[in-house]
């Protein structure tokens, strides 16, 4: 059986000895790149590889793209080989954000035609609030081949998101939070605002105070409820630069609302051209 949106940690503890599983350590600080790598050198699942979100989730900013681009695809489909990763094998991804990181590459690798993947629910916080082995050091796994195609139609483009947000069939998502969406502050990125014609739902709304998803039936009428009776094959989603947003895909999936679309150069993109409209408030 593959899974294909959310494992608990009961499962995966259940598979730490089964080779078929590979586990995937994608914690990560803005503000502190290295940090994540740290932390997991101090402790990790055992078994589990580690991915930069900057090294190997992401390739070079160039003038017209956002903050986190997409890396070479050979160089991106070489590194998921070297972690073991194959058509056969099952893959689970985790954080300490939610699955806030952990969704970029459960929508690289479904993007690479790869489904059997899944973020661990409630990540390695709830991992080690219950007491489950770690191990420190760097994993490696014996080397396969991954050989997934791209789906390149998954991604919305700018020009595109320029048209749709003022589409009434269409339902363009903003996963930042309230305060960056009405351009009170912006942290990150050097303007502050928003998309016009975007809605706005936090990514961190898909998840309970315990940091697990809420769940199927809560997430599809809550997102039922943003699309206003636009199709969920007809919803893009963005944030400040396609990470964050990935985890309103691994929800509306769990919730079987498939089918939405990443603005993958999302705010940060968008700015990049000062003749695009802004809004704020």
């Amino acid at each position: 059986m593959n899974y294909t949106t959310l494992v608990s940690t009961s499962l995966l503890a259940s598979h730490l000895d089964d080779p078929v599983w590979i586990i995937v350590d994608c914690r990560f600080e803005l503000k502190e790149p290295e940090w994540g790598f740290a932390e997991y050198q101090k402790a990790h699942i055992p078994g589990a590889a580690y991915a930069s979100l900057d090294r190997d989730l992401a390739g070079p900013i160039t003038p017209t793209s956002g903050r986190h681009p997409l890396p070479d695809p050979e160089q991106f489909k070489a590194r998921l080989s070297n972690w073991g990763i194959d058509s056969s094998k099952q893959v689970v991804i985790y954080d300490t954000a939610g699955g806030a990181f952990a969704a970029r590459l459960w929508w690289m690798l479904r993007y690479f035609d790869h489904d059997a993947v899944a973020v661990l629910d409630g990540g390695f916080p709830k991992w080690m609030r219950e007491g489950r082995p770690t191990r420190a050091g760097i994993e490696s796994r014996a080397p396969a081949r991954f050989e997934g195609e791209a789906h390149p139609e998954w991604i919305a483009v700018t020009e595109e998101v320029d048209r749709i947000r003022i589409d009434p069939a269409y339902r363009l998502i903003d996963a930042r939070t309230a305060i960056r969406y009405r351009g009170e502050q912006e942290p990150i990125d050097p303007i502050a605002g928003r998309i016009p014609g975007a809605a706005n739902r936090f990514h961190g709304d898909n998840l309970t105070p315990e940091g697990t998803f809420l769940t199927p039936d809560e997430l599809k009428a809550q997102f039922e409820a943003l699309l206003g009776g636009v199709r969920p094959e007809n919803a893009v989603v963005y944030c400040g630069s396609g990470v964050t947003s990935a985890h309103h895909l691994v929800a509306m999936e769990h919730a079987g609302l498939k089918g939405a679309r990443l603005y993958l150069g999302s705010w940060s993109e968008w700015i990049r051209d000062e003749r695009r409209a802004r809004a704020k408030g």
